[in-house]
């Protein structure tokens, strides 16, 4: 079972704009958007492959109001159990401390010392 994430998205409504599309292409992702009783604030529970979904449709999209929402997210990232870094490792088709560290945000450290397990386990 793939841990969920939970983030607060303080204002969310009032500082984006086309939130319809945004809150739909999160629900179609699988994520849960939902308003915290009657506060501005809202709430996002997903899981990592989620929101690395999520963030690569906000930078992508030509919405410059959006662009608060993936910083937030990307910040989610240094969470990351060895685990994850070794699954998201495993995905990527040329494995470098370079690409590591750009598809995750992990340290130097931390990326040596997956790319050491996975060239071991060969």
């Amino acid at each position: 079972m793939e841990k969920t994430n939970t983030i607060t998205l303080p204002s969310f409504l009032r500082r984006i704009m086309k939130a319809y599309r945004l809150k739909a292409y999160i629900r179609q992702q699988g994520g849960e958007l939902h308003r915290i009783g009657r506060s501005r604030n809202w709430q996002l529970k997903a899981s990592f492959d989620q929101l690395q979904t999520i963030i690569a449709f906000v930078e992508l999209s030509n919405e410059p109001s959006w662009l608060w929402l993936a910083k937030l997210l990307k910040n989610e990232y240094k969470h990351l159990t060895h685990d994850q870094l070794l699954r998201i490792a495993a995905t990527l088709a040329e494995l470098t401390i370079n690409a590591l560290i750009t598809r995750s945000d992990c340290t130097i450290a931390q990326a040596r010392a997956i790319i050491d397990e996975l060239e071991a386990l060969d």
